[in-house]
């Protein structure tokens, strides 16, 4: 363990020994830096050399910390995660299925975007899982400090102590797991009797990583509750409850969700309303919207119509829902 994350990722028992071997010598900072270059096996770009990587401690920002750590496209993700359609999308589908007081378990948890937010609305038993140990460091450090995480693949996580049932949620990550099956089952077995396993944003048109249609997610999930992705973003654009589609009405859509086991019931709150201290979007430059990439702007501006081209003057009612004014981390 470093800096308060185990390290207990499969398929990598000689940099687990290797980090080990540090830490028993006192050697922390070497051991931490080894860790930040792991990545996961989607993932083609050479790590960043480790005096670079050393210095990653130092930042003051989560967007230095990600330069530091070389993590290119990913990085624009990350920093504008607070406005983006996916985003939205996953907000919505916690919306209408709140978890309350149960224990949530965030698979493939990425810089803990959600699990912020699930704690500034008042979620106490908090839980990240990712392959990539540097983005829960980042997620500790600089976006939700509150939860705690574990580096581990979801087939193979150490025994978490987590009460049952729980609320495990994986957004914006199911796609790219190769043995659905296998991860459906532990993500089952993580909920347990009368759990709830939610999955956001699971590619079907969308070809990047290995999409099912959206009746492979509901078989492999055993659930008939699907979402059309789109619908979930303009639900809470309007301030709506999303409107379920059956898997077979799905096949042009970009992305599904899905919840399987208890429903649950909707939040008590608004999350389409932005809790504060609200910023100007940093999207914004110049009084007008500018994409950090033509990547980006590819995959994410044609589902941001709710983003206007220009700054507007006076700002409109629904500007926080709207997402010209973001909830961002104040370390961002």
């Amino acid at each position: 363990m470093v800096d308060g994350i185990p390290f207990a990722r499969a398929g990598r028992d000689e940099l687990r020994a290797e980090v080990a071997g540090l830490l028993a010598h006192g050697e922390v900072d070497r051991a931490r830096v080894l860790l930040l270059a792991d990545a996961d096996d989607w993932w083609t770009e050479p790590p960043p050399p480790a005096e670079q990587l050393a210095r990653v401690p130092a930042a003051t920002t989560l967007r230095e910390a990600m330069a530091l750590l070389g993590m290119g496209r990913v990085a624009d993700y990350f920093a504008h995660r607070w406005s983006d359609p996916t985003h939205l999308a996953g907000l919505a589908l916690l919306q209408q299925h709140w978890p309350g007081a149960r224990p949530v378990v965030d698979v493939a948890c990425g810089t803990g975007t959600h699990l912020r937010e699930l704690a500034r609305r008042g979620c106490t038993d908090l839980t990240g899982v990712d392959v990539v140990w540097a983005k829960l460091w980042l997620a500790r450090r600089f976006v939700c400090p509150a939860a705690r995480y574990v580096c581990a693949d979801v087939t193979a996580t150490p025994e978490l102590g987590v009460p049952r049932p729980a609320y495990v949620l994986c957004h914006d990550a199911f796609y790219f797991l190769r043995d659905k099956p296998a991860a459906a089952a532990a993500m089952r077995a993580l909920a347990g009797d009368g759990g709830t396993v939610v999955v956001g944003h699971a590619h079907v048109a969308d070809p990047h990583g290995q999409p099912l249609t959206p009746e492979g997610y509901a078989a492999v999930l055993g659930t008939d509750l699907l979402y059309d992705d789109a619908e979930l973003t303009g639900a809470l654009l309007a301030g709506r409850p999303p409107r379920p589609a059956p898997a077979a009405a799905l096949h042009g859509s970009e992305a599904v969700a899905l919840v399987a086991g208890d429903p649950l019931a909707p939040a008590p709150v608004d999350l389409g309303e932005p809790l504060g201290p609200l910023r100007p979007n940093p999207l914004y430059a110049g009084g007008g919207l500018r994409w950090p990439s033509g990547r980006y702007a590819a995959e994410y501006g044609p589902r941001s119509g709710y983003l206007p081209a220009r700054w507007p003057d006076p700002l409109p009612p629904d500007a926080a829902r709207r997402r010209l004014l973001v909830d961002l981390p104040d370390a961002w």
